[in-house]
Order: C-alpha cells, then structure tokens, then sequence
C-alpha cells in the first residue's frame, strides 16, 4: 500500500515554515508527497528559490493554480522543473507542463495531473475533456494518478470527482483555502475532498491579515493585502492507494498547528 501526502495552497513564509516543521517529523511516513505551491512567495506565484526549498523539504511534486504567473521569474525556469506542474488546461504552447509521471522506488510510477476549474476563474481550456486525454496517456505508464484540480465552485470540483471516479486515484480541490470535511471513496476508488484547505496563518482570512481584509470590505476602497503572521496552520490530506489497481483505499484530512 502507498501512503501519498496532499498538503494544501501554501501561504507566504509562514505556511513554509508549517510545512517543514510538519514534515521534520512526519516525512517518513509517506512514500510520496504532493504540495500546492501557487502562493508560496508572498501570497502569490513561487520562486526558484522557494521550488528548490520544497525539494529540500521532501516534497517530490508542486502543483500550482490561477496564480502560476504572478511572479514573473517563473518563465526563466518553469520548462526546466519537471516536478513543478500549472494547469494542464492552459493552452497549447503556454510554458511548463500539466502533468508528469514520477518513478519512485520499486520502480512505481506515479502520474500527478493539475487542472483549474472555470468558474469564477479564468475561461480556459474545458477541464473535463482535457484530463480525458491526459488520463488515458498516463495510464499507458501507470494506474496510479493523483489529480489537483483547483478551482472555485464546489459544484464544479464535485462533477469532476463523480466524472473521474475509477479513472483516477484521487481528485483533490483546492484554492478556496478553507479545509472541506466531505473526504471519501466513491464507488469506484477515486479517493475525492472538495478542499484540501490552507497551510498558513492560522489566525488571518485566507491567509491574508484580517485587519486588511475586514477594511476592504467595509470600505469598498482598494486596500493593499499582507501576509498575516503568528501561528500557523497545516491542512492536508492523507491518502492509502493500491498500488496494483490504482484504487485509494483510504482518505484523511490532516490539521496541525504551529508557532512561526
């Protein structure tokens, strides 16, 4: 059985310290470690910098979202990070790669797929048929394909679940940076949450100071978001997968707490 981690959208400063504190003492329980990384630099886009830190932290794939671009550096690398995946959606002739298959020991592969949803989110390429495509590619290589789709609507995120399931290990959502307690199986295997959640500060909205957040509402007026700071959250996902068939066996969600 393969134990896959899932960590969900990392924060700013303070999720990377969550996220390395967490996995000091947990790394070794997971054969295979996934993060979303879309808004690790500052609350938006990632680093060079950042990318090399997560490898450091045992982190084998970063996923990304809407906010792949946001720090512009990311062009001068993205084609030469093979475990850095935007979404595959995007279209055709955009840098980088949605989807990669990673051998692990045993000589397991494992096939990881990001997408983005459209609603509320910028019109790209149908989600749905895309992953039809790179589904039937990948499981040429391997039945054993975790898909982050990171989109808005819950609605959205639950019909790609039912319309993947027994297609994919998991398909798990993420960008709404609130954690979702519907995690399962469906009927044929795909291990599914709505949300994996948010690693970053505990105490903010959205990871965002709330002071900051609570003002723009109040005055409609364009207000400059900061990090927030103090304790910082983890939220993720524990998987179980066959690694014969592919199928998830099990699905967890996974919070924890420290001081940054």
């Amino acid at each position: 059985m393969l134990h896959i981690l899932m960590i969900g959208d990392i924060v700013g400063k303070p999720g990377r310290k969550a996220v390395k504190a967490f996995l000091k003492s947990n790394k070794d329980k997971y054969d295979f470690i996934i993060a979303n990384g879309e808004n690790s630099a500052g609350g938006n886009g990632i680093t060079q910098e950042i990318v090399n830190e997560f490898y450091d932290d045992y982190i084998d794939v970063i996923t990304m979202g809407n906010h792949v671009w946001d720090k512009k550096d990311i062009l001068q690398f993205i084609e030469h990070e093979p475990s850095l995946i935007r979404p595959a959606n995007y279209p055709p002739g955009t840098p980088g790669r949605g989807s990669n298959v990673i051998r692990i020991d045993n000589n397991i592969k494992i096939g990881v797929i990001n997408l983005s949803g459209r609603i509320f989110l910028p019109p790209l390429e149908c989600p749905f048929r895309a992953a039809e495509g790179i589904v039937k590619t990948m499981r040429k290589e391997t039945p054993i394909i975790i898909v982050d789709f990171h989109g808005e609507a819950t609605s959205e995120k639950m019909a790609f679940g039912w319309f993947m399931d027994g297609k994919v290990s998991a398909v798990l959502g993420t960008h709404t940076h609130v954690q979702t307690a519907d995690e399962r199986v469906l009927p044929e295997g795909t291990g599914y949450i709505t949300d994996v959640g948010m690693t970053g500060p505990r105490n903010s909205i959205l990871g965002v100071d709330k002071e900051k957040v609570i003002n723009k509402f109040l005055t409609q007026m364009p207000v400059r978001f900061e990090i927030a700071t103090g304790e910082a959250q983890i939220n993720g996902v524990s998987l179980e997968i066959d690694e014969r068939t592919g199928k998830c066996t099990c699905i967890e969600r996974i919070q924890g707490f420290y001081n940054t």
